[in-house]
């Protein structure tokens, strides 16, 4: 199993765990959105998400590890206590992609808020997420500690 540098915290290394009722379907999935690769395990219980490339594409080699975690019992709640933000610059197109992998909206329509707008999608299992378009503060603060984004 090829291992990710991951994201570090004060202790170690930072996983985000997702529970799923079928790994396969919420690999494909969250590979699909994320542009990870799903490692193959002999775990039918367990499955990591990595970067495609080992890293979260600013070349350093890190990038935070998913991992999947197949639970028997489904979602109970409607409201997440934790959730994923896609932060994206075209927000419609990032929504159409997600939808098209199997995401449902949960929110009808964009919600704003201090120039932030975003939808309210669910994975397969109901496990809430948003796609986020920030507001151009955002991004001009970003350029000026990273450097200017390279086109895709």
């Amino acid at each position: 199993m090829r291992q990710s540098q991951g994201m570090r915290y004060r202790g170690g290394d930072l996983v985000l765990v997702i529970d799923c009722s079928d790994l396969d379907r919420s690999a494909e999935f969250w590979a699909g959105v994320l542009g990870y690769t799903a490692e193959v395990t002999p775990s039918s219980r367990y499955r990591s998400l990595l970067p495609a490339d080992g890293s979260d594409g600013d070349g350093d080699g890190d990038g935070i590890e998913i991992l999947l975690q197949r639970v028997p019992e489904a979602k109970r709640t409607k409201k997440n206590r934790l959730h994923l933000d896609l932060r994206t610059r075209d927000l419609e197109t990032e929504v159409s992609r997600v939808v098209g992998l199997g995401a449902t909206a949960v929110s009808g329509q964009a919600v704003i808020e201090e120039g932030w707008r975003w939808h309210i999608l669910a994975d397969p299992d109901g496990n809430e997420f948003c796609v986020l378009q920030p507001p151009a503060r955002y991004w001009q603060a970003q350029a000026a500690r990273t450097g200017p984004e390279e086109p895709r």
